[in-house]
């Protein structure tokens, strides 16, 4: 992590189409491929949900879709693995965008326990200890869940190139797990109707949890958040989404050296915003329901 640049746009909240922080890692994901800059995206969203490609091609996928788009949720389909996850400000969102220039980065899971080790000692200095393995009945399930004391607080996908790779993450900082998982469950309810049970993961409200519920760094003046199609999230741990990101990005520094952050900064090219709309019409017209 020498010369990992930090791109943090965990403070642009404004309603960016869902699909804008995906375009901008496909982008930097082919610099890096190209001799650019290994880095690590930080951002947020202020209220989206997106799915995989499996829950697409669900029956009443579009269906689902559209109930969440009445209710405010930008809606979108990743290009990455794993499968429906929301979006809010109390989720922080990471990608490292890594070049493969060794052999043992063309190991699958070598991808996979870089963002685990990163995320690990970043909720270390939170007062947390994560531990890896799937944990059943969480949304977004997979053998690199993070968890605590058996509660899923964060999810891990990628997303493989020629010559780089992006490994991305989802992490649930604040707020309450329940209302999310009681929000995909909903979806699936209504998306997954006629399918078989094998397609879409069966979501219950106990499995999954934020860091400040885990951690104890709870907001008790924060308002308790509502499940459903109609849920959010209030209050509860307020705070603790910039202080994740700043773990993070303390880690990362504990890495940098000056030589390797010149060398960086020399190859970086960051994508113009006409790029990156570009990038998200196509990833929408290859992707999207």
């Amino acid at each position: 992590m020498s010369g990992l640049l930090i791109l943090d746009r965990t403070d642009r909240l404004e309603a960016d189409d869902p699909l804008h922080a995906f375009a901008l890692d496909e982008l930097l994901c082919r610099a890096a491929g190209a001799g650019g800059p290994a880095i690590c995206h930080l951002w947020r969203h202020p209220r989206a949900f997106v799915m995989g490609l499996r829950d697409s091609r669900l029956p009443r996928a579009r269906e689902a879709a559209g109930r969440l788009a009445d209710l405010g949720y930008g809606v979108a389909v990743r290009n990455s693995g794993g499968a429906a996850v929301p979006l809010d400000p109390g989720v922080v969102n990471l990608s490292l965008i890594l070049p493969k220039d060794r052999a043992e980065d063309m190991a699958f899971h070598g991808d996979f326990e870089r963002m685990y080790d990163l995320i690990r000692m970043a909720v270390r200095r939170l007062g947390g200890e994560a531990s890896k393995g799937e944990v059943v009945g969480s949304y977004c399930p997979g053998d690199f869940d993070l968890s605590i004391a058996g509660r899923k607080f964060c999810g891990i996908a990628q997303r493989r190139q020629v010559k780089s790779y992006n490994v991305q993450a989802f992490v649930i900082a604040e707020g309450e797990g329940a209302a999310r998982a009681s929000l995909v469950r909903e979806f699936y309810a209504v998306a997954a109707e006629g399918a078989d049970s094998s397609a879409y993961p069966d979501v219950g409200t106990d499995r999954m949890a934020s860091l400040a519920e885990l951690t104890g760094a709870w907001d008790a003046a924060g308002g308790g958040a509502q499940g459903g199609f109609g849920g959010g999230n209030g209050g509860k741990g307020a705070g603790l989404s910039a202080r994740f990101a700043a773990a993070v990005k303390d880690v990362i520094r504990a890495y940098q050296t000056p030589a390797g952050i010149a060398r960086a900064e020399a190859a970086l090219r960051l994508p113009a915003s006409d790029e990156i709309e570009a990038m998200a019409a196509s990833l929408r017209s290859r992707y999207g329901l």
